[in-house]
């Protein structure tokens, strides 16, 4: 089968082509036949090899795992001993990050709990773009926050995949959104729907003077204490994603923030695929969706992370493996 093939740490180019044994579904597993994967954050310090920290977790010289990939969509080819499931011919969809990676090849086998059913009104490439992004948003706006009717919400990184579903979920709310992302991708998104756009490159939102109930931050490259400015008496911002110092330095102040200003800081600690369900039920309905960068074909993996890596992508960027 073609795989993309890691073998080094260094820039994209270290990823390349390659023809590799097809995987077996070991018990408990099941082989997929994979249609789409998409890039993640994962994908792009993977690659780099940075920050260092990762290397602990992906491997210290070179990756343990030589195919980067965790989120997919596809058809069941095969099930191994022990699963009941699933069958064969069955679409399914999946963040794999808590099994393996692996899913920029044209078959990967991973664990029955990594996947859930894929509704028939749903794309193969909608489908690989949603669980880790969709979920990010889910949870850091309805379990986290507990976003309500009405609020306004600052969604900082709005251009990618978290901006999008963020965006889907509040909208469903009659919350005013405020999305604040580089000035190229301001065009786009306005077509999304946000009440409001900020170019980073203009303007600092914690310094504009606007309150805010909610703020979920994609980026996180501030100091902590920066973000209070930006949140109304009992507010709560939340992260999915950032600087790592940035984030640790978060974990240390919050307590001591909250007591002093009775705002919440909050970092998601994600679980892979809890809600889904919910969010496919809506994806199913047209009432949720996020735009797709792409689909970029497998040959093109490394052009497809490079875009990721540099900020250039607007929406999720989708990588199509291989024909339905």
């Amino acid at each position: 089968m073609k795989a993309i093939v890691q073998e080094s740490y260094g820039s994209p180019h270290v990823l390349h082509v390659r023809e590799v044994e097809k995987p077996q579904p070991a018990p408990g597993e099941v082989l997929i036949r994979v249609q789409a994967t998409a890039v993640n954050d994962y994908d792009w310090s993977r690659v780099s090899g940075k920050p260092i920290i990762y290397r602990l977790m992906f491997g210290l010289r070179k990756p343990k795992t030589p195919i980067p990939g965790m989120e997919l969509s596809g058809v069941v080819e095969a099930c191994g001993e022990g699963v009941t499931c699933f069958q064969p011919g069955d679409r399914v969809l999946g963040d794999t990050s808590d099994h393996k990676f692996g899913t920029f090849a044209e078959y990967f086998a991973v664990n029955a709990k990594a996947l859930r059913p894929l509704p028939d009104g749903v794309s193969f490439e909608q489908a690989a773009a949603t669980p880790h992004a969709s979920l990010l948003a889910y949870q850091g706006l309805c379990q986290v926050a507990h976003l309500k009717t009405g609020q306004k919400l600052l969604i900082n990184g709005a251009g990618g995949g978290v901006g999008a579903f963020a965006l889907g979920y509040a909208r469903s709310l009659n919350c005013e959104v405020t999305g604040v992302d580089s000035r190229t991708k301001l065009d786009r998104m306005r077509e999304w729907g946000f009440d409001s756009l900020l170019a980073y490159e203009e303007c600092d939102f914690t310094r504009q003077g606007r309150e805010y109930d909610v703020v979920i931050d994609a980026r996180s490259t501030r100091l902590p204490w920066s973000y209070l400015r930006s949140l109304r008496p009992g507010g709560c911002y939340v992260t999915v994603g950032g600087d790592l110092l940035k984030l640790l330095l978060l974990v240390i102040l919050n307590p001591f923030l909250k007591l002093l200003t009775k705002k919440r800081l909050r970092i998601l600690a994600l679980k892979a695929n809890e809600g889904l369900e919910e969010v496919l039920k809506l994806a199913d309905e047209g009432a949720l969706s996020c735009p797709i960068d792409g689909p970029f074909p497998l040959e093109e993996a490394s052009r497809a992370i490079e875009r990721f890596g540099k900020s250039q992508h607007v929406g999720k960027i989708v990588v199509r493996v291989s024909s339905p």
